[in-house]
């Protein structure tokens, strides 16, 4: 009977992933590719700000282009 609000399980489980993903060891057993990072970085992005509205970066940026792509 608390006043705080309780999160939803699919927020935590949310939390719980990008916790996950965020603390992999740099040098770790397992480190994912370059593609399964931005499949990771575009579910995060569609997760936390919606619909990728922001305009593609430019062609000197390949890095931040990849995940422009990733997201839209």
């Amino acid at each position: 009977m608390g006043t705080e609000k309780e999160e939803p399980d699919c927020q935590k489980q949310f939390q719980a992933a990008v916790s996950v993903i965020q603390n992999l060891p740099k040098n770790g057993s397992y480190r994912p590719s370059y593609e399964e990072m931005l499949r990771f970085y575009s579910y995060y992005k569609q997760a936390t700000m919606g619909p990728c509205l922001v305009p593609r970066p430019g062609f000197w940026d390949p890095i931040g282009r990849y995940k422009w792509d990733a997201w839209n």
